[in-house]
């Protein structure tokens, strides 16, 4: 099974170097050509990594219902930055033709110190990440068929490198695609065959509450959602989600910015699809291993699922769990390898942008890094994943206001990510506390603050005291009724609450479904709204459906 998968994966690979044309854009950006279907498939995917599977059901076993919305909810409500980032970054990476995330900022800010501490950035807070996903594959590989941990993820890391090296952007999207569908089918076959064993979903549901009624509220098993916990991951998804150096790159790689608008009214959808499942197993795990503790958790998924699901399912969903984390770090990995190539090493030696040899000789670096950090892992998956995205985090000032300001300058840039990152480093020494919030909070406060301030002293100096703001977008009516939205998902009036239920998981979770239904209605008026703008008098039918 694992092997016919395998083998599907690298014919992709293979099948899409046959058609690739060897230049930048076609190897980094399929040509720039992605349709929404494709762009949300790879874009989905991409997001979608070891953590997604593995973390998040080690969340849902650790800590109960309460971590659903936070990532069901959460990272859909991300989409609302792909309008704000993503299709202004596909504005101006389309004008000048850039490739990566630090290029663009170098042609916004024109400074090339700039361009290389950003990518410094990416580089370093994107190694623990991809470190995540060969720990899952062994984790996974273990669990299944008893092959040591190590072999595991050095067998998958070996593979992906295999069809990346092969086809570029244009072979992630074809696979990420695949990988997508299978994973997501997969993942949802997963609640029907853990809540057959069980009498159904809402009999295992009512067992597991008789067991560990605190896994069916707020602050969960473990106590550590609290209201300031809370607000702090929804935060961090909105901030550093579109900072990864995997989903910037894919704006790029959009056909047009219909294709950018498509896909984010989809994205809220997707989310909940894929985070219910693994969320949902590893809730209904204690029932088939009640004692788990620490990183044991993070395997609950592989483990119930040989436990119960027989050889063959068990397989596959092992390979839904594969596409997850096959599909993330093949995109880490060319996008760092173009940054690296494109943003890094010019600056060192006279070189060919893009230098396809440097560039799969620091693509296996990378691929070894990740391997290294995973041999002996330093935490379980979500607080390494937290740690690492409040790093890419500290970008969002950089480029939001490069993207949005008439004139901007490249100190007060330097500064807030030097800032940023000083800070976030005195919160992991634990030199001082972050109180009821994840140091994320107070992170991107000093970010924002300290470009916001810095960009006032240089307009200051030149005699330029008006400060234009980022975008009407700040006033679209659309924009602001999302903002309420976000309010709302703070829903403290409801913390401690484990009744009503719905089919045995507490009304509250249903709530969140609720707001990101009326999100999505909030964004295709948006859309439309903009799209009405710009064609006028052409029918909205022909220009958006």
């Amino acid at each position: 099974m694992l092997a016919a998968y395998f083998l599907v994966v690298l014919g992709i690979g293979l099948l899409t170097r046959l058609r690739w044309k060897s230049s930048p854009e076609a190897y980094f950006l399929a040509d720039r050509r992605l349709g929404p279907v494709i762009l949300l498939a790879t874009m989905a995917a991409t997001n979608f990594s070891a953590f997604t599977v593995y973390g998040t059901s080690g969340a849902g076993y650790r800590d109960g219902w309460s971590f659903f919305p936070i990532m069901g909810f959460g990272t859909g409500f991300m989409a609302l930055s792909f309008w704000v980032i993503g299709r202004r970054a596909w504005q101006v990476g389309r004008r000048l033709g850039v490739i990566t995330p630090s290029e663009l900022v170098r042609r916004i800010y024109g400074s090339p110190a700039l361009s290389f501490l950003f990518a410094t950035v990416l580089i370093v807070f994107t190694i623990p990440y991809i470190a995540l996903q060969p720990m899952a594959a062994g984790y996974s590989l273990e669990e299944l068929i008893g092959l040591p941990y190590i072999f595991g993820c050095i067998l998958v890391t070996a593979i992906i490198l295999c069809y990346t090296f092969s086809g570029g952007l244009q072979a992630e999207a074809w696979t990420d695609l695949f990988q997508g569908v299978l994973m997501l089918v997969l993942l949802v076959a997963t609640i029907f065959i853990v809540s057959a064993h069980h009498d159904g979903f809402a009999a295992a549901n009512q067992k597991v509450m008789a067991m560990k009624p605190e896994l069916f509220s707020r602050p969960g098993a473990l106590g550590s959602h609290t209201p300031g916990i809370w607000f702090s991951y929804m935060v961090l998804w909105f901030f550093c989600d579109p900072m990864f150096p995997q989903l910037f790159q894919r704006f790029f790689a959009a056909r047009s910015e219909q294709a950018i608008g498509r896909m984010m009214l989809f994205y809220p959808l997707v989310c909940f699809l894929v985070f219910l499942p693994p969320i949902a197993v590893g809730v209904l795990g204690h029932l088939s291993f009640p004692d788990l503790t620490g990183r044991q958790a993070d395997r609950i998924l592989p483990m119930v699922l040989n436990a119960i699901g027989g050889n063959f399912m068990a397989a596959m969903v092992t390979a839904a769990g594969l596409a997850a984390l096959m599909s993330t770090m093949d995109s880490q990995l060319l996008t760092l390898s173009a940054v690296f190539t494109r943003d890094i090493l010019p600056l060192f030696r006279k070189t060919e942008t893009g230098s396809s040899t440097a560039g799969r000789i620091f693509t296996v670096c990378l691929g070894v890094a990740g391997l290294a950090l995973a041999y002996r892992p330093p935490s379980i998956m979500v607080q390494i994943a937290t740690e690492t995205f409040t790093g890419l985090a500290v970008l969002f000032p950089t480029v939001l206001f490069g993207l949005y300001l008439k004139r901007v300058y490249p100190a007060p840039a330097f500064l807030s990510i030097l800032s940023g990152e000083a800070a976030l480093a005195v919160f992991h020494l634990k030199w001082i506390s972050p109180g009821a919030f994840l140091p994320v909070v107070w992170v991107l406060l000093i970010a924002f603050g300290v470009y916001l301030l810095s960009h006032v002293l240089m307009m200051a100096r030149q005699g330029r005291l008006r400060v234009d703001m980022p975008g009407g977008w700040l006033k679209d009516r659309y924009v602001l009724v999302q903002v309420a939205i976000f309010v709302l998902a703070m829903d403290f009036w409801a913390w401690g609450e484990r009744e009503p239920v719905f089919l045995g998981v507490p009304l509250w979770v249903s709530y969140f479904v609720l707001l990101s239904a009326l999100q999505t209605g909030a964004m295709a008026c948006m859309i439309r709204k903009d799209l009405l703008g710009r064609e006028g008098q052409r029918s909205i039918r022909d220009s958006f459906f």
